[in-house]
């Protein structure tokens, strides 16, 4: 009987020690601090894209051949550079003969006012008639009447001729040409297209619903398909208002669920990534 006790014993007792190791677990567990809640960035789609300004498609503002381009894509070009000419012999043949016009309705004016100085000096010895001075007062009113409108004339062929010199209204790299030499373009059409390539910056589709989650100076990583790594970036400025999706195709059955912010990315370091390119970002605090 005595030995029939001895494993019932030794099995409560393994029993209470069991149950004591776990209690003692349990209350290191509730003394614990609670692990912190990790919170991911956020996450969205966006483009490369210039600073305001930083982006010109210069167009023909008279229609006409193209019979001169001098650039290619990537051309670096300065401000003023002449881009491209179109031709204009008859608009120079005129603007020429309109300043051979001036020549000589200046001419007149000049001779007139030294026959209207005459008549008024006769005048004065009484050696010529009142009508006489009041006809050479009105021959050089109508003489100087001819000179201003030949001067607008001249300028009107100027300014026209000056439109058929395309130049460049940024300093920057032809990113695309649209015509080559010997085209016809009408008014208005694009020739090329200029970007200030030295400032990129990213334009990011952040969802509406983690607005909240953004705010200026945050921290943002950059990357792209087909690259390896990140680039750090800023978030520099947040519009006030929501605008449809662009990159992702909007979802017909839910419309609402498409709008988002399109937050302004500054690139804090140099990247070789393409004015256009598609590239994911991960906004941090």
């Amino acid at each position: 009987m005595k030995k029939l006790w001895i494993p019932i014993v030794l099995g409560l007792g393994l029993v209470g020690a069991l149950v004591a190791q776990a209690r003692g677990r349990n209350e290191a567990a509730a003394k614990a601090p609670a692990p912190m809640a990790t919170h991911s960035g956020v996450r969205a789609e966006g483009r490369v894209t210039t600073y305001p300004g930083g982006e010109v498609t210069v167009a023909a503002e008279y229609p006409g051949t193209v019979v001169t381009l001098r650039v290619a894509e990537k051309s670096a070009v300065k401000k003023g550079d002449v881009i491209a000419e179109i031709r204009a012999d008859d608009e120079r043949a005129a603007l020429r003969a309109q300043q051979a016009r001036i020549s000589e309705a200046q001419a007149d004016v000049k001779f007139l006012e030294s026959e209207v100085g005459r008549q008024q000096n006769l005048s004065k010895l009484d050696s010529t008639t009142p009508q006489a001075v009041e006809r050479a007062e009105h021959d050089l009113d109508a003489a100087r009447a001819r000179l201003s409108a030949v001067n607008a004339d001249e300028r009107r062929l100027a300014a026209v001729v000056r439109k058929t010199r395309i130049v460049a209204p940024i300093n920057g790299v032809v990113v695309l040409r649209n015509v080559d030499a010997g085209e016809m373009v009408q008014a208005g059409a694009p020739i090329v297209t200029i970007a200030d390539l030295t400032r990129r910056r990213v334009e990011a589709e952040v969802d509406e619903f983690d607005a909240g989650r953004v705010s200026v100076g945050s921290h943002v990583a950059v990357s792209a398909e087909g690259w390896s790594g990140s680039w750090r970036g800023t978030v520099e400025e947040i519009p006030d208002a929501v605008q449809p999706r662009r990159l992702k195709p909007q979802d017909p059955g839910r419309p609402s669920d498409t709008r988002v912010l399109l937050v302004k990315v500054a690139l804090d370091e140099k990247t070789p990534l393409k004015l256009g390119q598609r590239v994911e970002v991960e906004i941090t605090k």
